[in-house]
């Protein structure tokens, strides 16, 4: 690893000031000594700037553990995170995040994780765990724990929920933001749910909404990941709150990552018209601020945590710093590779085909249903209605109608499946099937009838986890040893797996989604309206109640 002292002539970019000048900037064992400004601008040289940093991120949605997020991160110009490890809570509770921050402690990269508000998410689901409000005050007393997670259950937050106000008190009390996730709140309960203590939200996908939230006082987080894409919407935000809004990406799968991180949205940002010192302040300072962090503006005396771009507009990366280390430089992280100790949690048994039959036991005959209306890089589900041929009992799908069987298999305890139909995901032939199923990360799989459903779920219990396509006579595979959420191979193998199976379901199987990997693992979240699959059922998020596939008559 490189030494952490040095010197370079750069155009050094003053957040503080919103100046630029060329100079000379010198560090000693990880701090600035010293800024010798030589005069205004020079084009000839490189920019300097403090690094980014993603305000909201599931490292586990990467498929990567941090240590590896990292290494392909600093490519980026990335130098932090603030990191929500609910995923792995809700798969292996303390064990998990503690887990989580073992890792990360093996890299020179600055990660702040929280405290996961809703393990489970819900009651109407099958977690790994559950963390009380007392689990939740041993970890904000953590090293590496610096805020309370996104507090996802709103009704419960409306309705005084005592563990939830006991959850978000321990924050309080210790001093620690609280992140939000509300999506479509609106009305008096954006005021009611910011004034119980969240400070922040990432779930919007209009101006309207977001602007009701900044008035209640909350941070907005444009968020841009590799499924829920908001960031064309809200980017006027960007010059109207300057200060207020962060970026952020959430879920983003490994191949996205491979590609780019959050230099990607600061260059969208300028090319959309923003002023450059609004851009930066979201993607560098505005964390800070929010978070608590240290990590410096490069002024004299600062921790030298800095990316080196070639220009303001493309903002291509040149060289990443972190307390005066270069960990990246032309693409190419000099972090070394690490090997990881997997740890998982798995139970779920082979099943046949009968089981993923979706049996109604009614005469043959085609009768009413409702059917998860699903929509490529959509968070949110819609309720439509089908008129579905029931055959022995069984109601049947009808691929050629995009009228496809989804199902949630519990993964940690021996049950039977949960079934529903869903529109959407395109297939023509064969399935496609994840143990990457937010929240509670259970078995999740869409396919054209019940016997690919069976080969490709068997798949996964073969390897106690991963992501799987089955078409028919083949199937193909990512394992993801690693509470079935991430892998334990170096990122760029793992987003060169991940893109040929995407490939794959889009090619070989018809899907027309850009991400179906990624939209299918968002089918068991109940907290994102209108219709969502559980391990128990079909769910209402609108009602918090479950629902039949048949409509009454």
């Amino acid at each position: 690893m490189q030494a952490n002292s040095g010197s370079l002539r750069v155009n050094r970019v003053d957040l503080l000031t919103r100046q630029i000048m060329a100079g000379e900037i010198v560090w000693a064992h990880g701090r600035i000594t010293a800024w010798q400004a030589s005069g205004p601008l020079n084009p000839a040289l490189p920019y300097l700037l403090p690094g980014f940093i993603d305000a909201h991120v599931h490292i586990e949605s990467s498929m990567l553990p941090p240590s590896e997020f990292a290494r392909i991160a600093l490519r980026h110009g990335t130098v932090a995170t603030i990191s929500d490890p609910h995923e792995i809570a809700n798969v292996l509770g303390i064990d998990g995040v503690r887990w989580m921050l073992d890792n990360a402690a093996l890299v020179p990269f600055h990660f702040l994780f929280g405290a996961p508000s809703c393990v489970p998410a819900t009651g109407f689901e099958t977690a790994g765990a559950q963390l009380d409000a007392e689990a939740v005050g041993q970890l904000l007393d953590t090293p590496g724990v610096g805020y309370l997670s996104e507090v996802m259950n709103v009704p419960g937050v409306l309705a005084g929920d005592a563990d939830l106000q006991a959850k978000i008190a321990a924050a309080q009390a210790r001093g620690r933001p609280v992140d939000g996730h509300a999506p479509g709140l609106s009305g008096p309960g954006v005021a009611a749910y910011a004034a119980s203590g969240i400070t922040t939200d990432h779930e919007c996908t209009n101006l309207v909404e977001a602007k009701a939230k900044l008035r209640s006082g909350m941070r907005i987080l444009l968020r841009e990941g590799s499924a829920a894409r908001d960031f064309a919407a809200l980017h006027p935000l960007i010059s109207e709150y300057p200060g207020l809004v962060m970026f952020c990406t959430d879920d983003f799968h490994p191949d996205d990552l491979q590609s780019g991180h959050i230099n990607r949205l600061v260059a969208r940002a300028v090319a959309a018209g923003h002023d450059v010192f609004d851009v930066l302040e979201a993607a560098c300072m505005v964390p800070q601020r929010h978070y608590g962090l240290n990590l410096g503006s490069l002024k004299e005396g600062d921790a030298f945590n800095a990316v080196l771009v070639s220009d303001l507009t493309q903002f291509a990366v040149q060289a990443t710093w972190i307390d005066g280390r270069l960990l990246a430089e032309g693409g190419r992280s000099l972090l070394p590779f690490l090997p990881v100790r997997p740890i998982n949690r798995f139970a779920a048994e082979a099943m046949d085909t009968a089981a993923l039959s979706l049996r109604v036991g009614l005469p043959d005959g085609v009768y009413p249903c409702r059917v998860i209306e699903a929509a490529d890089g959509e968070l949110l589900t819609r309720e439509g209605r089908a008129e579905v041929r029931c055959r022995a009992g069984y109601l049947q799908p009808d691929p050629a109608d995009d009228l496809l069987l989804l199902a949630v298999v519990n993964r940690y305890h021996p049950a039977p499946p949960a079934l529903a139909l869903v529109r959407g995901f395109g297939l023509q032939r064969g399935a496609i099937a994840s143990s990457v199923a937010h929240d509670s990360h259970n078995l999740i799989a869409v396919g054209c009838d019940a016997v690919v459903l069976a080969e490709v779920l068997n798949a996964l219990v073969a390897t106690q986890g991963g992501l799987a396509l089955c078409d028919g006579e083949m199937v193909q595979n990512l394992p993801l040893p690693i509470a079935g959420l991430m892998s334990a191979s170096d990122g760029d193998t793992v987003a060169a797996s991940y893109a040929a199976l995407t490939s794959a379901a889009r090619e070989m199987l018809g899907s027309p989604m850009r991400a179906p990997f990624m939209t299918l693992a968002f089918m068991a979240l109940l907290v994102i309206p209108e219709l969502k699959l559980s391990d128990r059922g079909l769910f209402d998020g609108r009602s918090f109640s479950f629902v039949e596939t048949l409509v009454a008559a």
